[in-house]
């Protein structure tokens, strides 16, 4: 985190639990953009002298429809923009929770739940 401090242009926040958003603020560059997509249960806590003192942005923004995801994946695709993920199966959730709890995750879980059912 240190390395990268001040060098992003934008951040898109997927994060819906409690977590604190200065760390994220201190990795963007100035005029950079930190946009809220995940819905956590209670208020953050908004840090307000780093954002005034780097003219930086906190926005929010709700999940788009079919046209809005077809852009974006268009967008992604055109700028070679990709997901690091963890594909893992149903049966591995345990485990996974454990991992998280951990600190032990590097990528975010995706549950391939369509070959889980095959092979049931």
């Amino acid at each position: 985190m240190q390395a990268a401090m001040g060098t992003m242009d934008g951040i898109i926040d997927t994060v819906s639990a409690v977590h604190p958003l200065f760390p994220l603020i201190g990795l963007l560059k100035s005029h950079g953009k930190l946009v809220m997509v995940g819905a956590p249960d209670r208020p953050l806590e908004l840090p307000i002298f780093p954002l005034l003192m780097g003219r930086k942005i906190v926005a929010g923004s709700c999940i788009g429809g079919m046209k809005e995801t077809q852009e974006m994946i268009d967008f992604a695709g055109k700028h070679n923009i990709t997901a690091d993920v963890e594909v893992i199966s149903i049966d591995y959730v345990n485990t996974a929770m454990e991992r998280l709890r951990k600190a032990d995750v590097r990528y975010r879980f995706v549950i391939d739940i369509g070959n889980t059912l095959k092979a049931a």
